[in-house]
């Protein structure tokens, strides 16, 4: 699995535009490169492009790369940067070569290199390719300050919640249809003999990702970016509620397997799709389907599958998530073909058939997606009323991605209890307010 939250970039933050997405639309038709890309006008030019990506990622990425070369004659030469997107990107600007685009994992080190003047906008005929193929939300994710520099390639979606269909058979459960009904029908679990829900929040970021799609859920997108970027205070009522939500579970010991603060994310997959599973559901992001896979005792599609967040308090889909965002450093022709390609269903539509990569352009052909179950997480991803970008991700460090201290401990002792709403948005306005001033 590359997606572990100790993976993220440690960068200074200060969102605004990137934070904040509009509801999303679906568009139609298809868009592909400039005509000179395809006439291989480019024959004898060399691009560099670097993104986290290695192993399979890397493998299937080069594919779409060759897909390029083949229809604009130029070469294009891949590097991974791994973790160290931030540092190995900065040292080669500051060098004067880096790399002619590059995949970034964070809004906010895109807004950051943005502010500084290295990168380049979005020429008017790949904005137009993006306004062609992807919903309002992702043209204001790939923005900052107004103008467009980012085209988003991979997605993950992180309002999937996993069942394990042999236990919920057993106990004569069905796939929620709101979050009442979640209640409801872990209870019905419980009442066979195993815990409802296992969780594994021994660092706490899995908890954060509960927190912000109840919040989403409940207070909206226009207030969730406010949240995000501290314009509304933790002691906001908003908070409250999401909070009350959370505690209506987490408080319920009948649902929740015990030692939850103690047990690793990867532990609590095992938990309920393992050899001997004690618990019938899990909640994470899409990527759980390598967990699953990878523990080896239960199939993905077949009696391991997921269902959309819940919805709270009747509100319309939502989809908190992540993913890879294409930005160009250098101002030519060759690079803004390469942008433009990367913004048409056709590049996605090379990866997409072999697996792992969930796309956000509303062109792609989901036919081409290899099984029903990356195909629901697809359609659910494009198809969502609001999206928004994962909040702890888009918060100072200090905040939202150190573990044992901020968001993720703050929401580690709610965990463990849940009776004291008004002080946890207390301890988290305070360590807000510490981390943003710093």
């Amino acid at each position: 699995m590359r997606f572990l939250r100790h993976h993220r970039i440690t960068v200074p933050i200060a969102i605004a535009a990137a934070a904040g997405l509009a509801l999303a639309g679906c568009s139609s038709g298809e868009s592909t490169p400039d005509d000179t890309a395809a006439n291989g006008d480019f024959a004898g030019e060399t691009l560099e492009i670097s993104a986290a990506w290695s192993g399979a990622e890397q493998t299937n990425f080069e594919a779409v790369l060759a897909a390029f070369e083949e229809q604009s004659g130029a070469t294009v030469n891949y590097t991974s940067f791994g973790d160290n997107a931030a540092t190995t990107l900065g040292t080669q600007i500051e060098g004067g070569s880096p790399p002619n685009v590059a995949m970034l994992a964070q809004p906010a080190l895109m807004a950051q290199l943005a502010a500084d003047g290295s990168l380049q906008p979005l020429s008017d005929a790949a904005v137009a390719a993006v306004a062609e193929n992807y919903s309002q939300s992702w043209v204001d994710l790939g923005s900052a300050d107004g103008t467009q520099y980012g085209v988003w390639f991979k997605a993950s979606n992180k309002s999937t919640m996993w069942y394990n269909t042999d236990l919920y058979d057993q106990a004569g459960a069905s796939v929620p249809e709101d979050w009442d009904d979640l209640l409801v029908q872990l209870q019905l679990v419980a009442d066979s003999g195993y815990a409802g829900i296992s969780i594994g929040a021994d660092v706490g970021w899995p908890l954060t990702d509960w927190f912000e799609n109840v919040y989403l859920q409940t207070a909206g997108g226009d207030l969730y970016d406010q949240l995000t970027n501290h314009e509304i205070p933790w002691t906001d009522p908003s908070v409250a509620v999401a909070l009350d939500a959370l505690a209506t579970l987490w408080g319920n010991d009948a649902l929740v397997q015990s030692g939850a603060a103690q047990r690793t994310f990867p532990e609590s997959v095992t938990e309920v799709f393992g050899a001997d599973p004690q618990a019938a559901t899990m909640y994470e992001g899409d990527f759980v389907a390598g967990n699953i896979t990878e523990d080896g005792n239960s199939v993905v599609g077949e009696n391991a599958l997921f269902f959309d967040f819940p919805a709270v308090n009747g509100s319309a889909p939502a989809v908190v998530g992540g993913g890879d965002v294409a930005v160009a450093f250098t101002d030519d022709a060759a690079t803004d073909a390469l942008m433009q390609f990367l913004a048409s269903p056709e590049a996605a539509e090379v990866w997409v058939p072999e697996g792992g990569l969930t796309s956000p352009n509303n062109n792609v052909d989901t036919a081409l997606y290899p099984d029903d179950t990356s195909r629901q997480i697809a359609e659910a991803l494009t198809g969502a009323e609001t999206f928004r970008f994962d909040m702890s991700d888009l918060t100072p460090s200090a905040f939202g991605g150190t573990p044992g201290q901020g968001f993720w401990q703050i929401m580690i002792s709610f965990l463990q209890d849940s009776s004291d709403v008004a002080g946890t948005q207390q301890a988290l306005e305070d360590a807000a307010l510490a981390a943003y001033a710093g």
